[in-house]
């Protein structure tokens, strides 16, 4: 055993199980100090995960004490100024596991110098991801840029790498303390009346996300493909946050899966996973992405600034309900389903002709799983701007969508009360109904902020212009 404390630098990395970083350190060292770098500045445009990150703290800090290992939690407003402190210290090994962020990733080689040239014992590991983004190539060593040559070549390629042995969190022989001015995680806790909401969906932990995961392949994966279109049931994993923040590993979620013998629902949820991988991809292979369009083409669209509009599309209140329900459901409890996603996204880019940008950065607020890759990637594809897009001229129509994913109009009811009582035949078309005993347009619930067929027409004329 090195007599050394054993540091590990835990990011996204709230789990036991699959922790490489984690299970390396205990392995090494009979004493262990996990420790968290919480940048408040980073948090102002995540609102949200403000209060994940404070949840998940303090459940892992709960765990690691059955493994005798203290969380120490560091408020720092530069990684790097707290790292320059670190290079002076002695006695010490680090490790952690990588996240696949291109900041995150270049500040991984200077860490790398900077640890080298002091001598101190490092060690970085694969984080959550099943292939690091740099393996999965085509045959003339280029990056894929389509989605489906991507994921059959990753998944063949993760398949013949199989199976990895599980490397396991050891039990330190004691527990011991190493930074100073530490914070205690209620620091972090956000002071909202919008976070406290989400206490009621969701308990950010390791065993949660285990449960979560064993629920749905048990009871939903088998019709995946069919029921994850609608979001008036649960039909999908509502993995993501636990994903993002490293609850449970993409690894562990591949081998439950591979145990189930119907592979239908089971090759489609897996499919999502690569998605999650080939966005990865993208955002590394093509790092400009992360601050405007992939296709440099749309650099000359006509966006249209309009307040009135984004501050009605960010309250639900833009008149079409199943785009609507879906802000609310947001606002609400973190999370929205991915259907609705694509409705919303559509609706701001090609109804309001509003910049993707000004989506991504209210997503990247508002919602628990945030992740740099899907968030950017997700929006660009709805916009017709990034890698393997939508095409431009499919613009979602909210009237048919909401008909056809949420025909009884269920998952509107729940989330807009107003409309609770207006007959499903005019549910996603409340200003055909003409009951104003049971409805109110323009005081209960607003009329549309724009005319379907004229947004659908102004939208197509200037994607010509591109």
């Amino acid at each position: 055993m090195d007599e050394n404390i054993g540091l590990f630098w835990l990011k996204e990395d709230f789990r036991i199980q699959k922790n490489l970083a984690l299970a390396e350190a205990t392995k090494n060292h009979s004493k262990v100090i996990a420790f968290y770098l919480y940048k408040k500045q980073k948090f102002q445009s995540q609102e949200a995960q403000k209060w994940w990150i404070y949840k998940s703290l303090e459940e892992f800090k709960k765990r690691l004490l059955n493994f005798n290992i203290n969380l120490e939690i560091i408020k720092t407003d530069n990684y790097k100024a707290f790292f320059e402190k670190l290079f002076k210290r002695n006695g010490y090994s680090i490790y952690w596991n990588k996240t696949y962020e291109p900041d995150y990733l270049n500040f991984d080689k200077y860490l790398s110098k900077n640890f080298e040239d002091k001598k101190v014992k490092f060690k970085i590991f694969k984080g959550n991801i099943l292939n690091e983004f740099n393996e999965v190539k085509k045959n003339d060593g280029n990056p894929f840029k389509v989605f489906t040559p991507y994921w059959r070549n990753a998944e063949k390629f993760y398949f013949e790498k199989m199976p990895y042995p599980e490397k396991k969190v050891l039990k330190c022989k004691s527990r011991t303390s190493f930074f100073k001015n530490t914070i205690s995680e209620k620091y972090i806790c956000p002071n909202k009346e919008w976070t406290n909401k989400f206490e009621k969906y969701w308990l950010p932990s390791e065993e949660s996300a285990l449960k979560e995961l064993k629920k749905f392949i048990q009871l939903r994966i088998e019709n995946y493909p069919n029921n994850r279109n609608y979001p008036n049931i649960i039909g999908t994993s509502k993995l993501s946050p636990f994903i993002k923040h490293g609850q449970i590993h993409v690894e562990t979620i591949w081998n439950e899966c591979s145990k189930f013998k119907k592979r239908t629902g089971i090759n489609k949820f897996l499919a999502e996973i690569g998605w999650r991988e080939f966005n990865h991809s993208l955002i590394n292979n093509f790092p400009y992405m992360l601050k405007g369009n992939y296709s440099k083409k749309f650099d000359k669209f006509p966006w249209e600034k309009n307040l009135r509009f984004f501050s009605a599309w960010r309250k639900g209140l833009t008149g079409y309900p199943i785009v609507d329900a879906g802000m609310r459901e947001l606002y609400a409890t973190g999370w929205m389903h991915n259907r609705v996603r694509m409705i919303v996204g559509s609706f701001l880019v090609k109804h309001l002709l509003i910049n993707w940008v000004e989506g991504e950065k209210y997503f990247r607020n508002s919602l628990l799983d945030y992740n740099e890759a899907n968030n950017v990637s997700g929006w660009q594809w709805v916009a017709g701007c990034g890698a393997d897009a939508a095409p431009y001229f499919r613009i979602f129509n909210p009237i048919l969508q909401g008909e056809k994913f949420d025909k009884e109009g269920e998952y509107v009811k729940k989330w807009i009360p107003q409309l609770k009582n207006v007959p499903h035949k005019f549910i996603h078309k409340p200003w055909e109904f003409k009951n104003e005993s049971i409805l109110k347009l323009g005081k209960d619930y607003p009329m549309p902020i724009v005319v379907h067929e004229k947004a659908r027409l102004k939208a197509l004329n200037a994607f010509k212009k591109i």
